[in-house]
């Protein structure tokens, strides 16, 4: 089977949202707590997971809020 991999959902641990969002741990708990980070899923037990797309598109917005506070047209203006 050969599967888009646009389509496929990805499932990220603490330390690759901690990697990919320059977030502190107890920041991604804070945020999500408050409902300005994507929630966590469970994965059984006492593990979780963000899911990418969720961050990718939490990180999206932020680019956004960024230029439309400063100003900037959205990319690189090229």
């Amino acid at each position: 089977m050969d599967e888009n991999r646009s389509s496929v959902m990805r499932v990220l641990r603490l330390a690759e949202v901690i990697e990919k969002t320059g977030l502190a741990r107890s920041t991604v708990y804070k945020y999500a707590d408050l409902g300005r980070f994507p929630r966590p899923i469970s994965l059984g037990g006492k593990s979780v997971g963000w899911i990418d797309s969720e961050i990718h598109e939490w990180l999206q917005e932020k680019q956004v809020e960024r230029d439309m506070r400063h100003g900037i047209p959205r990319g690189w203006g090229l």
